[in-house]
């Protein structure tokens, strides 16, 4: 069994679509996953699974989701390996993890595509990089006065969703522990963006 995270672009955020935790795990429960857990009520969870393409299993939890819930949201699912090696990959120094964004995409090639337009909307002191498995994004003034970060949290982002650090790490510890375990650490709060 390979461990998985699951991450839901825009839920329970301002206008954005509205996804019960209880009813995300369920319904990963029932696709036959197992160990899950979830994190925050912003569309985060982990479990596991047959070794599967992460894509595959995107197009089935997303198919679930409208299917079962009657919500279109994008769906981006990466191995806790990838999960763990994005946590701990930012070439940047944050004093505060919550100011440095994790942008995840299902495939490489998005990520490349937003660069030149997120690049164009950084204004000092804002640090854009990217890595093998995700982008940075390091905004020390704050995510909500950085036009790079308004541009990756909106339509430029579409094919892309985003954690802050601090919860980017709480989900790959989450990635590495059993179901008992991640339940009780999923419900002990934190942030996390589109």
């Amino acid at each position: 069994m390979t461990r998985y995270a699951a991450l839901l672009r825009g839920v329970n955020v301002g206008r954005g679509p509205r996804v019960s935790m209880a009813a995300f795990q369920a319904l990963l429960t029932g696709l036959g996953f197992s160990e899950v857990g979830t994190l925050l009520n912003s569309g985060n969870a982990v479990f596991s699974a047959p070794r599967t393409e992460p894509a595959a299993l995107a197009v089935r939890i997303g198919d679930a989701l409208l299917n079962e819930l009657g919500t279109a949201v994008t769906v981006i699912v990466v191995t806790g390996d990838a999960l763990s090696k994005a946590a701990a990959g930012s070439p940047f120094v944050a004093a505060d993890p919550s100011r440095l964004l994790v942008a995840f995409a299902q495939d490489r090639a998005a990520l490349r595509h937003l660069e030149p337009s997120l690049r164009a909307a950084l204004r000092p002191p804002d640090e854009f990089a990217l890595g093998p498995v995700a982008a940075y994004l390091h905004c020390p003034d704050g995510i909500a006065r950085s036009k790079a970060a308004e541009a990756l949290l909106g339509r430029l982002g579409r094919g892309v969703t985003t954690r802050n650090l601090a919860t980017t790490r709480r989900l790959a510890l989450l990635a590495t522990v059993s179901t008992g375990d991640s339940t009780r650490r999923a419900n002990a709060g934190g942030e996390s963006r589109k």
